[in-house]
Formats: C-alpha cells, sequence, structure tokens
C-alpha cells in the first residue's frame, strides 16, 4: 500500500467510525422516546439507561462495568421484547442500522478486531436487517449521517460561505 493510500485509510476508519456513532445516537433517541411513550411514570434516568443498554446490545457493545451489567441482567426481558419491536415500532431505523451494522463490521475487519458477524446475524433475526440493501459506499453512509444528524439536531451543517465576508471577519 501506497503513502497516500494508507493516509486515506487512516483518516477513513476514523470518519466512518464517527459516523456510526451518530447513528447509534440516533438509535439511543429514538428509543429513548418511545420508552418514555411507553412508560410516562418511568424515571427519565432510567429509561435512558435502559435505552443505552438496548442500543449497546443492538450494536454488540455492552457496557462491561458491573454497574451496566447488573442492569443488563435484571433487566434482560424488557430489553429483549424492545430489540424484538425494533423492526415493527420504529421502521425508519432499519435501513440506518443495517446500514451502520455494516460498516462497523468492515471498520473492525480492516482494524484487524475479527470478522465476527453475529451483531449483523443477531439484527437480522431480530428482523432489523435489511438484506437486499446494498452495502454503502463510504460517501453514501456519510451523507445518510450528515441528513440523519442533521434531522435529529445532532449535527449543525456547515454555513455557506458569503463571497462578500461580515464585520469581523479574519483573512
Amino acid at each position: 500500500m501506497t503513502n497516500d493510500k494508507a493516509a486515506i485509510k487512516s483518516q477513513l476508519l476514523p470518519a466512518l467510525r464517527e459516523g456510526l456513532s451518530v447513528i447509534q445516537m440516533i438509535v439511543f433517541k429514538e428509543i429513548r422516546a418511545q420508552l418514555a411513550r411507553k412508560r410516562p411514570e418511568s424515571d427519565p434516568a432510567h429509561l435512558s439507561r435502559l435505552a443505552g443498554t438496548i442500543t449497546n446490545e443492538l450494536f454488540g457493545t455492552p457496557n462491561p462495568e458491573e454497574q451496566f451489567v447488573r442492569f443488563r441482567q435484571e433487566h434482560w426481558g424488557t430489553i429483549e421484547q424492545e430489540l424484538l419491536g425494533i423492526s415493527t415500532e420504529n421502521p425508519g431505523l432499519r435501513a440506518p442500522i443495517t446500514d451502520a451494522l455494516r460498516v462497523q463490521a468492515l471498520c473492525d475487519s480492516q482494524e484487524g478486531l475479527g470478522d465476527d458477524a453475529s451483531v449483523l446475524a443477531r439484527a437480522d433475526a431480530l428482523g432489523i436487517l435489511v438484506r437486499d440493501r446494498d452495502i454503502p459506499l463510504p460517501s453514501t453512509f456519510m451523507t445518510m449521517v450528515r441528513e440523519l444528524g442533521r434531522q435529529h439536531n445532532l449535527i449543525i451543517p456547515p454555513m455557506p460561505m458569503d463571497a462578500a465576508p461580515g464585520p469581523g471577519m479574519v483573512h
């Protein structure tokens, strides 16, 4: 691999990982909002922890800290039910989750973290994975991430540059 290709690859994987994190935040926000609608009497902190655990489970990234391991064990029934309901209760998340999980698998493979397809298989078993969806090109994935991030107020789009700078602009 040439130095130019290595430099591009070294910039691409972190950018894709960042995009993956944006999708995870969107999934978290949507699940938390859904839980709040289903359980309006529940403590918001509990719902946030539950939404975080569900999101981590979906992406195969459970938190190893003891308090979170215990929380996951104590609420496994609810977590599993919510995972099973994602495909029907949040059908608009299926495509972004599919793309994010595929990009995650690609990044893991490129970074030497293994070729474990169990997260994809689990999403498929839950009815979340869109099988006939093309694997996204990095530019397509990042475009989707930017648009969804903007829609969910997680990303502020860049401001267009004016030909005439305003007062106080430094050149």
